[in-house]
């Protein structure tokens, strides 16, 4: 099991797409604080708003970081079926050791996306907020966010992971991931809120407490992830198992 961890410890930072997708993740949490940032600067000109929900603003835009420790899980899986190599990896190792290994190095992944979530949204909180002249507020109610900003990039990855088994097609697994948590689970929140929030991307919402009113509780929650997980886990197990390689 050891050689399987290592070997995929290896797969997972090989080529650029790591590289680009926390480009990205950066960028794009970067500019959301900057946002957030202007606009709280305006909000507390008028009295609207306290430099502590601000700087809770600042640090809940690092969020969106889970979606791309998804979409990495999803290519650790689907990249070996676009290249072919997957056979091989299979006769190598074996099914249950590779279903395994991806499934922990994908989380191991995650886990290190979620630190850097952190981290950089402490950061980005100093740093947007100084070009105003003003200082971040950091309450109990912002690390919690930060632990929920951390919690959703472990728990992304290995359903990205289990994606990628169950669609095997790299464009197919990037396409849902993103379809899922930009598109579809944000329109159904908005149509039935009721049942919506039991999605795993709205469920998630819960743990960086987004300000939406109508969210399970954190524990509720967590409760939800863990059986959509499993679900997702069953099925792609189950089908890695029963259906042909390649």
């Amino acid at each position: 099991m050891r050689e399987a961890l290592w070997g995929e410890w290896t797969k997972a930072w090989t080529g650029c797409a790591w590289a680009v997708l926390t480009s990205i993740a950066v960028f794009m949490s970067l500019v959301t604080s900057f946002g957030y940032a202007a606009e709280g600067d305006k909000r507390i000109g008028t009295g609207q708003s306290d430099i502590a929900v601000i700087t809770d603003d600042v640090v809940r835009s690092w969020m969106m970081t889970f979606l791309f420790a998804s979409l990495f899980g999803a290519l650790l899986v689907t990249r070996e079926y676009s290249s072919g190599s997957v056979s091989r990896s299979v006769l190598l190792t074996g099914r249950s050791r590779l279903f395994t290994a991806k499934l922990l190095v994908g989380t191991a992944v995650g886990t290190l996306s979620g630190l850097l979530a952190v981290l950089l949204a402490a950061v980005s909180s100093w740093v947007t907020l100084a070009g105003y002249d003003r200082s971040p507020e950091w309450t109990s109610e912002t690390s919690l966010i930060a632990l929920g900003v951390f919690a959703c990039n472990v728990l992304a990855a290995p359903w990205g992971v289990f994606i990628g088994w169950i669609i095997r097609h790299q464009i197919g697994a990037v396409g849902t991931l993103m379809a899922l948590t930009l598109l579809l689970d944000p329109a159904l929140q908005r149509l039935v809120p009721d049942a919506a929030k039991y999605l795993l991307t709205i469920a998630m919402s819960s743990l960086y407490r987004d300000v939406h009113t109508d969210l399970l509780s954190p524990s509720v929650a967590l409760l939800v992830i863990a059986g959509w997980l499993s679900a997702a886990g069953f099925a792609a197990h189950r089908l890695f198992r029963s259906r042909d390689i390649t």
